[in-house]
């Protein structure tokens, strides 16, 4: 097969741009070359001379020697401009920005059969874990039940922290800042956004259908205290950040993301600090297990780098689930089991449990554990922030709680 020569124009030169940088500066065998960098910072100082910079994206966009670009800015919305201009004038596309996939999926799709041109994004799902790659091609086919796993390295590394050493969310958030694996606003990740991203591109290529990220739930770790952290030790459990997608019959799937109870016979126990670590469960394959770094400019850097590679080889995505049309419809009418930490005997009501099956009381916190619908839980998104509650689901179904 015939490789061609690339010509990049990159959009971003922060940890991951920098990353990316290093990372084909060292490889060997692909013919690419960074050709011109746009940045927004006129006044930051740069490893590279000024030469390689511009401050005008269309100098990139309308550079018809240019014939890839690799978006990597933190705004979502300007990178949809840029990708979508790209596009528009023929030139191939990688980007990690997991907000502007997950918001723009079904008309990026379009546009790339529109103008016959390539989008990749496997950094935007997994960092340096290829999951979108992998079910693409080897899942193309297969009975997929369900797909779960860690996917943000920074509430990983939070999780990790607050578990082995002991310490309280915020010095363990600002642990995970001095390092470089939190941002200084960290509530997209800290919040559950960044993983509910992540789960709805994966679900797109795992079961066809392109979630609007608004209908799916997300719930993340920035209520979790000492005593959950105690109760999860005091079971033998360590709490992890997961998102879950699968089926709930044969055409309809749902998906949500919690914090979790893992137990140490689970895959997700020994992935610890930045790592990700992502579980499918198959029909056929059965079930599978994939980790790897989930932050950091070269990890990330690395996934660009082999979309990058496969664009030259004339790679794209072909969405064969979707074209497949097996799956249907999404459903938030699923019961899950939950453990909830809570203050307010009110609050706890609002939840429905249809199930208890452990209560505790004392003068410290009080918990209860019980099957929940998760339209429920969705239907409090909004207040969920103010209330003074920690959730997390046991990882067991409610047709096996009931047992």
């Amino acid at each position: 097969m015939t490789r061609k020569e690339l010509r990049i124009g990159l959009f971003g030169y922060g940890c991951v741009g920098r990353g990316l940088h290093d990372v084909l500066e060292n490889s060997r065998g692909i013919k690419a070359e960074i050709v011109r960098i746009c940045v927004k910072d006129r006044s930051k100082e740069r490893r590279l001379p000024m030469s390689f910079f511009t401050f005008d994206k269309n100098e990139i966009l309308n550079d018809s020697s240019i014939n890839l670009v690799v978006e990597l800015i933190n705004d979502p919305e300007e990178a949809f401009s840029i990708v979508k201009q790209a596009m528009e004038s023929g030139k191939g596309v990688v980007t990690a920005n997991k907000v502007m996939v997950a918001t723009h999926l079904e008309e990026l799709v379009r546009l790339q059969q529109e103008n016959k041109v390539a989008l990749l994004y496997e950094a935007s799902a997994g960092a340096s874990i290829p999951i979108i790659r992998n079910l693409e091609e080897y899942y193309d086919n297969e009975l997929l039940h369900s797909l779960r796993g860690i996917l943000n390295g920074t509430t990983n590394y939070i999780l990790t922290l607050m578990h082995n050493e002991g310490k309280d969310f915020a010095s363990a958030l600002r642990e995970a800042q001095e390092k470089g694996f939190a941002e200084k606003d960290p509530g997209l990740d800290v919040d559950g956004w960044d993983a509910k991203y992540k789960l709805c591109i994966i679900a797109a290529h795992a079961y066809g259908l392109f979630l609007n990220p608004e209908e799916v739930f997300h719930y993340g770790i920035g209520k979790i205290s000492g005593n959950d952290i105690q109760y999860a030790k005091e079971k033998g459990y360590k709490i992890k950040l997961v998102p879950y997608v699968g089926k709930t019959d044969e055409q309809t799937i749902t998906g949500f993301v919690l914090p979790r109870f893992v137990s140490p016979d689970k895959y997700l126990y020994n992935v610890d600090h930045e790592n990700n670590g992502v579980i499918t469960e198959a029909a056929f394959a059965e079930k599978q297990f994939f980790a790897g770094k989930g932050a950091g400019g070269h990890p990330t850097g690395s996934a660009v780098l082999s979309d990058i590679s496969a664009n030259s080889y004339g790679y794209r995505y072909e969405y064969k689930k979707n074209i497949q049309g097996t799956v249907r419809n999404y459903t938030r009418d699923h019961e899950i089991e939950i453990y909830l930490r809570y203050h307010d005997e009110k609050e706890r009501e609002l939840f429905r449990f249809s199930n208890i099956t452990e209560f505790h009381s004392n003068h410290t916190y009080r918990y209860v554990i019980g099957t929940v619908n998760l339209k429920y839980l969705y239907s409090l998104r909004k207040e969920l922030p103010g209330m003074d509650v920690f959730i997390v689901a046991t990882g067991r179904k409610a047709d096996q709680v009931r047992a």
